[in-house]
């Protein structure tokens, strides 16, 4: 197959894991337990989180560099290590890049967060969300074929990137409702104690 086809298979299958990724991490930021809830099943989502981390990281790495087997445009080294100069698209190139960054800063310093300490591992991890904003916008608006065309959002590997996107909105909007209804339920259950003390 063409070189140029690969690399954008790969940078499909990168987004499908970091979406997967970010899915992952937002239920074990919800406690959400597969054994009590759907699928009823004994799974380690954290062991999941982690090695779909590890797949992105892997195929995020072998997307652009699939590009240095193509003919026509020639990509050297350095238009994938710093794009701002590549053949082609290179402020879509360079987004791309960053996201790349951002996903192996996350990736290695998970690896050592014990060394790390929660807080400073937590605060890195959080830069997930940055790479996958940029991962998400390099995907959408880069021409797969590197010709420069406009873009068509209706076309299938955009398709499939829109409804990328719209999972992790919604697995986010859960995120964010759960973590707005807790500070309610812990208030709700702080109330029959302060009322038992005052009836004692």
């Amino acid at each position: 197959m063409n070189p140029i086809a690969l690399s954008a298979d790969a940078g499909l299958a990168a987004l499908g894991c970091i979406t997967l990724n970010l899915a992952l991490g937002l239920l074990i930021a919800m406690r959400y337990s597969p054994r009590r809830c759907w699928p009823h099943r004994r799974i380690n989502l954290f062991r999941l989180h982690n090695l779909s981390g590890y797949a992105v990281l892997a195929v995020s790495v072998l997307h652009p560099s699939l590009l240095l087997l193509a003919s026509h445009p020639r990509f050297r080294v350095l238009d994938l290590v710093y794009p701002l100069h590549s053949p082609s698209q290179p402020l879509e190139n360079t987004i791309g890049a960053i996201a790349l960054y951002g996903i192996a800063i996350v990736v290695v310093t998970s690896y050592f967060r014990l060394r790390l300490g929660r807080r400073l591992w937590k605060a890195l991890h959080f830069v997930i969300y940055a790479a996958a904003l940029a991962l998400f916008w390099h995907s959408l608006f880069t021409d797969p074929h590197l010709q420069n065309t406009p873009l068509n959002p209706f076309d299938g590997e955009k398709v499939f990137v829109e409804l990328c996107c719209l999972a992790i909105v919604v697995f986010s909007g859960l995120r964010w409702r759960y973590a707005m209804r807790k500070p309610r339920a812990r208030a709700e259950s702080k109330e029959p104690r302060e009322n038992a003390v005052v009836e004692a």
